[in-house]
Order: C-alpha cells, then structure tokens, then sequence
C-alpha cells in the first residue's frame, strides 16, 4: 500500500480526511486488497497498515486553513509548501507511542517476527493443500 508512491497515498488519504472519510458518521468502509509476491503475506500486509497510519496522519498535519487561503489567492508554490510540510514530518515515533499507549507493539513489524508465528505456521502446514482460486 504505497510503496512505490508514498506521495500519492498521502494524497489520497488528505482527500479522505478532507472529505470527512475519518468523521464518526461518514460511511466510508476501508480495506486493504493484497497480493503480496515476494514478501511473506501477514508481514506484508501489516506494512500496509502501517503505511495508511503513517500517511493519514501526515494528512492530519497538513494546515487546511492555510492550504485553503493559498488556493484562494492561486498560490501554487504556498499549497505545495503547505502539503509538502506535512507529507516530509516524520510520524513514526509518535504513532509508536500511540500504540504503546493502547497496550500494542510500538513495532508490530518486530513484534510479529519474534513471535515467531510464520515459522510456526509454515511448519504446520508442510504437506497441506493450498488454498486459493485454483491454486
């Protein structure tokens, strides 16, 4: 989720905070679509995760007030700067420390491979069927 574009998903992620996609009420469902094809999926997909919270939360900072007087006044170079400020803060020790706040890994990358579930659960499923569309 974002990968190959961080810019892009923060841009689409300001849309949905802009948009009121976060708001209490608003209808908005949120899924990750994966295929992941090199990476081990449950990490993958959890970097995906981590992807989304990095950027809503730059999305977050982004200074609406400011951003919408810039486009106003058709300042370009000002609503770039603006969106810009947000997009290169760093987020990450503060998104640790909120999770750490609600009892969940500061890392949940780290965390899952000490647990030491995918090792367990690939050599549970040695000689199994995959599952899949035809697989």
């Amino acid at each position: 989720m974002g990968a190959a574009d961080p810019f892009q998903l923060f841009r689409i992620l300001f849309e949905v905070v802009r948009g009121g996609g976060y708001d209490v009420d608003s209808p908005v469902a949120f899924m990750l679509d994966q295929c992941h094809n090199i990476e081990e999926k449950i990490v993958g997909q959890l970097r995906s995760v981590l992807n989304v919270q990095e950027m809503t939360a730059r999305a977050l900072l982004v200074d609406r007030e400011a951003l919408s007087a810039a486009q106003r006044e058709n300042d370009v170079l000002a609503a770039n700067a603006i969106l810009m400020d947000a997009f290169y803060t760093d987020v990450r020790a503060d998104l640790s420390a909120w999770r750490e706040s609600r009892g969940l890994p500061a890392d949940p990358i780290a965390a899952f491979q000490a647990s030491g579930y995918q090792e367990r659960i690939v050599a549970e499923r040695v000689g199994g069927v995959q599952a899949g569309w035809g697989a």
